[in-house]
């Protein structure tokens, strides 16, 4: 049978034991490991809830993101219904990046502890974490410029107004066609 010793064998004894100072050693780090693996596991369940909230200035829009900055959720407000597309596009995207910049600093504030606030992992960290390109809000405009849109494309541009249809020259022959048909005053 497989790993059971055969009958007559005895295992070897010639190994050396361990130096008791290395023993002496693991046995004094041992508390050390164990709060290293407590705060780890505090760091992970704290991870699993980390999302951070911004709303525009003007409150036309809030976004919510997880730790890794993807938008969990999106909600527009009363004033959203005010703004043109490229505005409300723009305060979206603003938004979001300032919630991205708040998710980062709960990532690095939650990992500090247990990786060490000026550590090489924390350096390393850090790195990883990209720097969201945080704009500035604007202000809106105090009356909102009237917008027109193509219901079939928002791409595409308006379409081009007709152009009148040019007038044949009058005749100077023809003296009712000259005056485009005739008097309003009447005919003698």
């Amino acid at each position: 049978m497989h790993g059971e010793p055969e009958p007559g064998f005895l295992p070897r004894k010639d190994y050396e034991p361990l130096d008791p100072k290395a023993v002496a050693d693991m046995n004094a780090l041992s508390p050390e490991i164990a709060e290293i693996r407590q705060r780890a596991a505090e760091a992970q369940e704290q991870l699993k809830h980390v999302s951070a909230t911004a709303t525009s200035q003007d409150g036309a829009v809030t976004a919510t993101v997880n730790t890794a900055g993807a938008l969990q959720e999106l909600r527009f407000g009363p004033r959203a219904d005010e703004m043109p597309r490229a505005a409300l596009a723009a305060a979206v995207l603003a938004t979001a990046r300032r919630a991205q910049a708040q998710a980062a600093q709960q990532l690095t504030a939650i990992m500090a502890p247990v990786i060490g606030e000026h550590s090489d992992a924390m350096k390393f960290l850090e790195e990883q974490i990209p720097e969201p390109e945080v704009p500035e809000e604007t202000a809106p405009p105090s009356t909102p410029q009237p917008q027109f849109f193509d219901a079939q494309d928002d791409s595409a541009p308006p379409p081009a107004r007709p152009a009148r249809p040019a007038r044949p020259a009058p005749d100077p022959t023809d003296d009712d066609d000259y005056y485009g048909g005739g008097s309003f005053l009447g005919r003698n």
